[in-house]
């Protein structure tokens, strides 16, 4: 299988591994990025505003790092995961709080594990990519690393 990137460094054994990882991450962020919108239209209370406003924030940076993501894997000559069905089938995000009303400290738990999951992948899949010389990935991945440890904080200090 040829990359994408001519005289790439990257294994190209790895390649699929790789993919997969990713495949998984997009899968993960569609689970999360739909609970944050289901977190974002049916939170209440007196943190609505805030909380209202930093979902949205949060879900709309996760739709845009998903196409980030699936582009990656297209230009590692791999498939992108795609189709809800798929997706929610592969993602490992749990379902958060459906049922409305729901207090928002619950909904902001639920958050924080669905971004501990994508961490996970993504942190796994970095290392899988390190290992085997695929820089351009790994710097993808270190940006989603960042953006989900930084909503972590956030959504942690809200619960103090």
């Amino acid at each position: 299988m040829n990359v994408v990137v001519e005289n790439s460094p990257v294994q190209e054994t790895a390649i699929p591994d790789i993919a997969a990882g990713l495949n998984q991450l997009v899968a993960d962020s569609y689970g999360l990025m739909a609970q944050l919108h289901l977190a974002h239209w049916n939170i209440e209370g007196a943190d609505f505003f805030p909380l209202h406003e930093a979902f949205q924030g949060q879900y709309e940076e996760m739709f845009e790092a998903i196409d980030d993501i699936a582009e990656r894997v297209r230009a590692l000559d791999h498939y992108a995961a795609g189709g809800l069905k798929a997706l929610a089938k592969m993602s490992t995000i749990e379902e958060g709080p459906s049922e409305a009303p729901c207090p928002a400290k619950d909904f902001v738990s639920s958050l924080i594990v669905g971004h501990e999951k994508c961490l996970e992948t993504a942190f796994s899949t970095r290392i899988l990519a390190a290992k085997n010389g695929d820089a351009e990935t790994e710097d993808l991945l270190i940006g989603r690393i960042k953006s989900h440890q930084k909503a972590l904080w956030m959504l942690n200090a809200y619960l103090k």
